[in-house]
């Protein structure tokens, strides 16, 4: 396992830190662990993701299959946060016309300028 230093070390602890306890959020802190391991690699080596991964296809398939572990695992999760998050952004859209609706409301009810007498 590859050691880290630096600021990649903090963001890693920072992201496991802020994801404790949260089961929500495992998926993620695990994610960030290893995007924090691979930022780590690209800072300590100079070069870019893409280069790394092309050199180490494994290392691509063994984060796919731990993204499909875990997406699977908390898939439950994940659809209750994606339909709430469109309930939300229904809500939000119904709001937002609500108010349009009333600000044109009040324009046509205002007279026009041009026909004061």
């Amino acid at each position: 396992m590859a050691h880290i230093h630096g600021t990649a070390a903090k963001a890693v602890s920072h992201s496991i830190h802020a994801a404790h306890g949260s089961t929500a959020v495992v998926a993620a802190k695990h994610a960030g662990a290893a995007l924090g391991i691979a930022a780590a690699t690209q800072t300590h080596t100079g070069k870019g993701f893409m280069s790394v991964f092309s050199k180490h296809p494994l290392l691509v398939f063994t984060l796919g299959v731990a993204t499909g572990f875990f997406a699977h695992k908390y898939r439950k999760e994940i659809i209750a946060s994606a339909t709430r998050a469109t309930e939300l952004g229904k809500d939000f859209v119904m709001h937002q016309k609500e108010n349009l609706e009333d600000l044109v409301s009040e324009c046509q009810e205002c007279p026009e300028e041009g026909e004061k007498d």
